[in-house]
């Protein structure tokens, strides 16, 4: 391999080190210095994964490899989710914990990634143009194929309040759920368009290697990453709730953001090196699929892991997680609802991580509830907007393949009015 391959390798799986002869030896010494070692190794286990998966879709083509790609991207986040889930079959201290990281990292990649993304791409298109050209655009544009993804992401979004009328997360609605995931991977490889794929960082020394030994590469630091996140999950998730009650932080708040960001890091960062390099549309679709595996598959395993936890067949939710999923559901129509029509706008990115900074801000159940009824009023301003493309995003689904595959390729055509308010930078 590469020398460089070699070094980037070689410094992930130094900070993964610790974590094995802390496992390996037993030693737990105090739970912040637990919480640095084996997030470092989640950390370090994500990029690995990231890398060895992006590089996989010059063997595997299409929205199928996006579908993967992004599965595998939150791994790790499933890792340390399920385990909450699954303590809280045996220990009812960890129900509390159960949907908590699931909710965070949902919102983070929505209200931080989406807008992230689109904001470079912008800023990309407009770098060789001057301040008053008419030619500046005020919007990321989407191919046709994306809404088939908008559509799956719709239909999920609408099951999501399913969960907090119910208030808990029964086991035939997971299974409901991740039967939803199987579909869409089924159905992602036969809409999306196939198309040369740009490698960047260290998914491109990986995609450069001969056909055999990519192969094999890709193979092993799969269950090398695997092998690290199932030794780090569990001590993490344990370190996450143990630090907040030893330094008197709130653990739920630890265990909704601390962990996210740190299984989600190389998401963001893969998205962030796409964006500069034109790719906008591709970094967006990545961070759509995501939305969508864990509004499908993460959720529908939280009620199954619960119950092989020895946990009935229902995971009960306490009302601090009824606020969190409404919170976030409403946030996920708002998104869909701007996606809709295939154009990201400027200000919307930006109102979308004004809304996700204001969260922060917002900790009582009055006001997280307040929050959500101003994320259905704009998004229901935003779906009388794009009321002509609500129609054919929920067909989008159910549509045949050769729908898409007319115009996959192909961005739909702004209209004079729009292409006026982009040139203003709206």
């Amino acid at each position: 391999m590469p020398g460089s391959l070699v070094r980037k390798l070689a410094l992930c799986f130094t900070f993964a080190l610790p974590t094995i002869v802390f496992r390996i030896t037993g030693f737990a010494p105090h739970p912040v210095l637990d919480l640095v070692v084996f997030g470092a190794a989640v950390v370090a286990a994500s990029f690995v994964l990231a890398g060895a998966a992006e590089a996989a879709q010059k063997d595997i083509s299409g929205g199928l490899a996006i579908a993967i790609l992004a599965l595998i991207a939150v791994l790790p986040e499933y890792a340390v989710d399920l385990y909450y889930a699954f303590r809280s079959g045996f220990d009812p201290e960890y129900a509390h914990y159960a949907a908590a990281n699931m909710t965070g990292s949902n919102r983070l990649l929505l209200g931080f990634g989406w807008p992230l993304v689109v904001l470079i791409a912008i800023w990309v298109a407009n770098r060789a143009r001057s301040r008053r050209s008419p030619d500046r655009v005020g919007y990321l544009q989407l191919p046709a194929s994306s809404r088939f993804d908008v559509g799956f992401l719709a239909l999920l979004a609408a099951l999501a309040f399913v969960i907090p009328l119910l208030g808990e997360i029964p086991v035939w609605f997971g299974l409901l759920l991740i039967s939803t995931f199987v579909i869409y991977l089924w159905r992602s490889g036969r809409v999306h368009p196939e198309g040369e794929e740009e490698f960047v960082a260290t998914a491109k020394l990986i995609a450069d290697l001969p056909q055999r030994r990519r192969r094999a590469t890709v193979v092993t630091l799969f269950v090398a990453a695997a092998v690290i996140i199932l030794c780090a999950a569990e001590p993490f998730a344990t370190s996450l709730v143990d630090t907040g009650t030893s330094l008197g932080f709130d653990s739920y708040f630890l265990v909704q953001w601390l962990a996210p960001l740190a299984s989600e890091a190389p998401e963001f960062i893969i998205a962030v090196l796409f964006a500069p390099r034109g790719m906008g549309a591709a970094a967006i679709g990545t961070l759509i699929a995501s939305k969508i595996n864990q509004w499908s598959l993460l959720v529908g395993s939280l009620p199954i892991a619960h119950m092989f936890g020895g946990g009935g067949a229902v995971l009960e939710l306490d009302a601090r997680q009824i606020e969190e999923f409404v919170l976030t559901g409403t946030q996920t129509v708002l998104g869909v609802a701007i996606i809709m029509a295939l154009r990201f706008h400027r200000s919307s990115a930006i109102a979308l991580a004004g809304l996700f900074a204001l969260q922060f801000f917002v900790t009582d159940t009055t006001g997280r509830y307040v929050l959500s009824a101003v994320q259905l009023v704009l998004a229901a301003i935003v779906l009388v907007i794009h009321r002509g493309d609500i129609v054919a995003t929920l067909k989008a689904p159910v549509q045949r393949e050769s729908a898409f595959a007319e115009g996959a390729g192909d961005a739909p055509e702004p209209d004079a009015r729009e292409l006026a308010n982009a040139r203003q930078g709206e």
